[in-house]
């Protein structure tokens, strides 16, 4: 059983009542163009104010499902095809009655349905749409509509989505079957799904149970709830998007990579694939890059003021190294996309190298990396000098020959960024004389290193408040200094952030910036300790102590900044 709440009135008048006539045009708004369209034409201020005043009119009550907790048990016995041909769902039931809540006002035959299929009396609730299709996807899981319809050979085409390209298609009985109008529905809905939710991942796993998907959401993965039927279809789906992929759909022994682009709602989307055989079949990795999404600018990845005025510096010298360090998933691609969408002009030529590349930038000449022809990173970078450069962006400096090329580009009066795998800034120039390169070289050419990690931020809509004492807090946390009597947040969860309390990422930095004293250590060999001091004491502010302000400003929780850094 679940406990019904009653939606609070949007403002403090009570709602407006519509009349017949106002009604009959609201119907025909709302069957066509969906209830959007209703709050447009008549004024209301929210969506939620426009169903308040359909409710109202026609003696109905508005329930807010975002708190409420449905028993599973309801749904035996409950005929799931009226669910999705209605977007209905039962909340609540008794020996006699059942109580529906529906997302069209409008249709009558959805409680003469329910009551004929169950032999119920039915009371039915009215919810705004977009929170009754997340209860019916919480419960019954992505795709379910569609594997309903597969059920029962239904076939009904999708306009969600748009593949872009042509397809080429097998004559074989695995490329039939993946080309059903159904089963490329259930693809789609696992592909828009993820992008909805804002997705950078979709894992697609065989286990000995069955198929498993989970979506990797603001760097944390969660499971996808999905309808066990799917398991049935399993293999027309791995078919469908090697299709897709334009990959070999008979080959199931060796790993293949691919990329999908799309259309989703209106929104170019490149999807990277990349499938491995397992010990129960094939397990599938995509890789989501929402161009609409991204808008690569430094004053929105997270920087404090002080660290983004004096990396805007670093990155407009003239010649010179910077990296950008940090562990895979960071947002370190999106930092120096960033900073060339800052420093590009029609008066400098910028070129990159990278593997892959992720996103097309205008103005920017790309060079995608080809290992099987010889195209490395450091072919490219020689390569690269002959065309003029004023910038030179290198993907990653992972060995000597690339590192070296980098340092030789920047002391011939190129301005050099690249990315670094190292735990903080200060063990960037050991890492690089491990490599090879003399340490004066690095001393004399690295002009700055910014590492950085992402933290979830709170949810806005439920971050509770909350006076810590000292005991609840780190050692190193300077509660009165940075709280001073003021509370800070944690994470609760609402339906708004699918119950993890937190919604997007932003970044936290370590911004160090090669001065004399440091340079003279580096040139030394010194140790990682030692640079580290010697940038703490000229200002650097470390990983931690940028996590902490994160915190006191109501940003992050700190367990999110406990989860990705380390007490110094």
């Amino acid at each position: 059983m679940s406990t019904i709440l009653k939606r609070p009135l949007a403002h403090r008048d009570a709602p407006r009542r519509l009349t017949a006539e106002e009604l009959d045009h609201v119907q025909r708004l709302f069957t066509t163009d969906g209830l959007s369209a209703v709050t447009s034409e008549f004024g209301f201020s929210t969506d939620l104010q426009a169903l308040q005043s359909i409710a109202h009119s026609l003696g109905m009550t508005v329930v807010d499902l975002s708190k409420i907790t449905v028993d599973r048990s309801i749904l035996e016995g409950f005929p799931v095809r009226l669910i999705h041909r209605h977007a209905i769902f039962p909340i609540d039931r008794s020996s006699s009655s059942i109580r529906i809540v529906v997302s069209n006002p409008f249709d009558v035959q959805a409680a003469d349905a329910v009551s004929a299929a169950t032999g119920l009396f039915v009371m039915t609730d009215l919810a705004l749409p977009h929170e009754v299709a997340m209860l019916i996807k919480t419960h019954l899981g992505v795709g379910a509509q569609t594997l309903d319809g597969l059920m029962a050979q239904a076939a009904e085409n999708s306009d969600d989505i748009e593949i872009l390209g042509d397809l080429s298609f097998e004559e074989s009985e695995a490329a039939a079957m993946a080309q059903q109008a159904s089963v490329v529905r259930l693809v789609n809905d696992i592909l828009t799904e993820a992008v909805t939710n804002r997705a950078s991942d979709i894992h697609m796993e065989s286990q000995a149970s069955g198929m498993k998907i989970r979506y990797r959401i603001d760097g944390v993965l969660q499971n996808q709830p999905v309808p066990p039927e799917l398991n049935r279809f399993q293999a027309a789906i791995l078919s469908r998007l090697k299709i897709m992929a334009r990959l070999n759909i008979a080959e199931k022994r060796v790993p293949q990579d691919g990329r999908i682009k799309l259309r989703v709602q209106g929104r170019e989307v490149d999807i990277r694939v990349s499938i491995i055989p397992m010990l129960h079949g094939e397990g599938v990795v995509m890789r989501v890059l929402d161009k609409d999404a991204m808008k690569f600018s430094l004053s929105g990845v997270g920087m404090e003021d002080d660290t983004c005025s004096r990396f805007r510096e670093l990155i407009r010298l003239p010649h010179g190294i910077v990296l950008v360090t940090g562990p895979t998933g960071s947002g370190k691609t999106t930092t120096l996309y960033s900073s060339l969408a800052e420093i590009k002009s029609e008066r400098n030529k910028i070129i990159t190298t990278e593997d892959p590349i992720e996103y097309q930038l205008e103005g920017i000449n790309q060079i995608q990396v080809n290992h099987k022809v010889g195209l490395t990173f450091a072919a490219c970078l020689r390569s690269i000098l002959r065309h003029d450069p004023d910038v030179v962006l290198v993907g990653e400096i992972r060995d000597f020959e690339t590192a070296e090329n980098a340092v030789q580009a920047s002391l011939t009066g190129h301005m050099v960024f690249s990315t670094l795998h190292t735990n903080d800034a200060a063990g960037s120039f050991m890492r690089l004389a491990d490599m090879g390169v003399e340490p004066f070289l690095i001393s004399s050419t690295l002009e700055g290193i910014m590492a950085q990690r992402l933290v979830r931020t709170l949810c806005k809509h439920c971050r509770e408040a909350y006076m810590p004492s000292e005991e609840e807090v780190p050692a190193d946390f300077p509660l009165e200094d940075y709280t001073a009597g003021q509370p800070i947040y944690r994470a609760k969860g609402c339906r708004q952030c699918r119950g993890t309390g937190y919604s997007g990422r932003l970044g936290i930095y370590e911004l160090l910036v090669t001065n004399d004293e440091i340079r003279v250590l580096a040139s030394e060999r010194r140790g990682t300790n030692e640079i580290r001091k010697a940038a703490i004491a000229s200002g650097m502010r470390t990983l931690r102590q940028d996590g902490w302000l994160k915190v006191a400003r109501g940003l992050t929780s700190i367990e999110e900044v406990l989860r990705v850094t380390k007490a110094e």
